[in-house]
């Protein structure tokens, strides 16, 4: 925002993290701050967050951290900084953060590749029966080749349709074009002719007009209050009953009940999920089904990532503590 002042440390400042980081980032933190660091990796408490957020001038949380309006609510005056180790912010309530003057930042732009591998390996996973397949090698049941053994179905040719058109949608859309996927997307803002053109891209300006549409669908929006449960059981019975749903976003886009209801029910054919709608709980409907393959949130979980992530929460805080705009300020609009 124009015309902002940004608090300048006449000291190192006083920063708290509330997980366990990169050895090396963590380090390179203790050189540079006054840190304390989550050792044994523990998710904090409410209470333990209370008294960090009373305590500390910069506080690191991860995506495991809800920051209410509560919890800033009663920071001390002393807090200056949330400098998230993530990109999603949607744990952090962005309007209570303004309000007491805090500045909020966040890790963009270094796990893009990393998601979209995943969603990638997920296209490919769900409609082979891979996870499946490698069960039944692991479990001892596999009796050996059969024409009509472990039947899935090819994604070449297939339509895609991407439900957030960002920086990872547009990574995936690169990938999935290589796999000889039709690119669809819905955006509630169609992208420049530059990017949709060598993706050879459909954009569609109503979701429930796409997913009628496509034999894919992956999601790669940030949740917001319009996006929560954006895949309802009404968007469920427009999806054709071969088609597959992707999520590494956030768990919170899916009603899992509705899900699960339409796995048993035949109207869709399978799942691909890393992110869950009650993490780290999941719901009881999706575990035993052969037609989803489940992941621990790993979507961003690479040494590069995670590394380069880190370093990111650094920079922000050492131009935030130098009395300037961080590189990676978070605005409300997010």
């Amino acid at each position: 925002m124009p015309g902002t002042r940004f608090h300048k440390f006449d000291h190192k400042p006083r920063v708290i993290v509330t997980r366990r980081l990169p050895e090396a980032v963590e380090t390179r933190m203790a050189e540079l701050f006054d840190v304390t660091l989550n050792l044994d990796d523990h998710p904090m408490t409410t209470a333990e967050l209370r008294a960090a957020v009373a305590e500390a001038e910069v506080l690191a949380p991860t995506v495991t951290d809800v920051i209410d309006s509560a919890l800033i609510g009663a920071a001390g005056p002393q807090l200056k900084l949330i400098a998230n180790f993530g990109v999603g912010v949607d744990h952090i309530d962005l309007a209570a953060a303004r309000a007491r003057g805090i500045t909020v930042t966040n890790t963009p732009g270094v796990l893009t590749d990393d998601t979209a591998d995943l969603v990638m390996a997920l296209i490919l996973a769900v409609p082979r029966r891979i996870a499946e397949g490698e069960r039944l090698i692991r479990e001892g049941v596999w009796t050996g080749w059969s024409p009509t053994g472990m039947l899935g179905h090819r994604i070449t040719g297939k339509r895609l349709g991407i439900v957030g058109m960002g920086r990872i949608g547009q990574a995936v859309a690169a990938r999935a074009r290589a796999f000889g996927l039709a690119i669809h997307y819905h955006n509630r803002n169609r992208l420049p002719k530059a990017i949709e053109g060598p993706l050879e891209a459909t954009w569609w300006p109503t979701l429930d007009a796409m997913l009628a549409r496509v034999d894919i669908v992956s999601l790669n929006c940030p949740e917001t209050p319009e996006t929560h449960h954006i895949i309802n059981a009404d968007r469920l019975r427009l999806m054709q009953r071969h088609a597959f749903l992707i999520n590494v976003a956030r768990g919170t886009l899916i009603d899992e009940a509705a899900l699960v209801d339409a796995l048993e029910a035949g109207r869709i054919a399978g799942a691909g999920l890393d992110v869950f709608e009650q993490e780290p709980a999941i719901h009881p409907g999706l575990l035993g089904r052969p037609d989803v393959v489940l992941l621990p949130h790993m979507g961003s979980a690479t040494f590069e990532a995670r590394q380069e992530m880190g370093e990111k929460v650094i920079t922000n805080i050492r131009v935030f503590a130098d009395g300037h705009r961080p590189p990676d300020q978070v605005l409300e609009d997010y």
